[in-house]
């Protein structure tokens, strides 16, 4: 195998096949000390957290393309971490899809003074760039296509395979008596430009309560798989 990056999270190797692993770590983003999902560096490392980042993301990838939906997932394997997925391009320098279902985080701090914290929002989707200098910036979909990012046909596909995606995970975590907030996801495309979801679905991409009390995201993966 042959190193291709090395991530906060993850290292990527490439097969001999053309398809990709990903090497999932225990490493954490974090300040202080502490896991804080928000932050742009690693904080600390936490024992198994690669592991239980790996079985959620094999549980919901593999409900994702059974309902039709693409991704990137080949198959799993939690003896060495790992995830083999299919070679695929990112968006620009890297994009964060955003659904929303209600207003907390990042969107109450912009928009409080015209919503109320924690009112519901109807599956609401934003994007931003990955660029922890400028804090993750917003960008519109004219934007995009403006950059030459991606096309309007992507842009809508993201955003509707995104919906589509976050009810499944929102119906999951409420038939365990939880309540997902926000989701976040990144997106590529193949050589023929058509999309498919990328990177995982783990407790940390995810804001999700129980009873109104926000739900750290170690916890919830416990929660999550008991």
């Amino acid at each position: 195998m042959k190193l291709v990056y090395t991530g906060k999270t993850k290292n990527v190797f490439e097969l001999e096949n053309g398809n990709y692993l990903l090497k999932f770590k225990d490493d954490v983003t974090g300040k202080d000390g502490v896991f804080d999902p928000g932050e742009n560096s690693i904080g600390l490392t936490i024992e198994g957290v690669g592991d239980v980042n790996l079985r959620m993301t094999d549980y919901f990838f593999k409900k994702i393309n059974a309902a039709g939906i693409r991704t990137h997932f080949v198959q799993a394997n939690f003896d060495d971490t790992t995830m083999e997925v299919l070679p695929a391009k990112v968006f620009g320098k890297g994009l964060e899809v955003i659904c929303r279902r209600r207003a907390v985080g990042s969107f109450i701090r912009r928009y409080g003074d015209y919503i109320e914290s924690g009112a519901e929002l109807p599956y609401y989707v934003e994007m931003t760039f990955k660029n922890d200098e400028k804090g993750d910036p917003l960008v519109t979909k004219e934007g995009l296509i403006v950059l030459n990012i991606m096309t309007g046909e992507q842009y809508d596909k993201i955003a509707e395979m995104t919906r589509e995606i976050t009810k499944i995970v929102a119906d999951d975590m409420a038939e365990k008596g939880m309540e997902l907030y926000d989701i976040k996801f990144e997106y590529g495309y193949d050589a023929d430009g058509e999309v498919m979801l990328i990177d995982e679905i783990a407790s940390g991409n995810m804001r999700v309560y129980k009873d109104g009390e926000y739900i750290q995201p170690m916890e919830l993966s416990s929660l999550f798989f008991r």
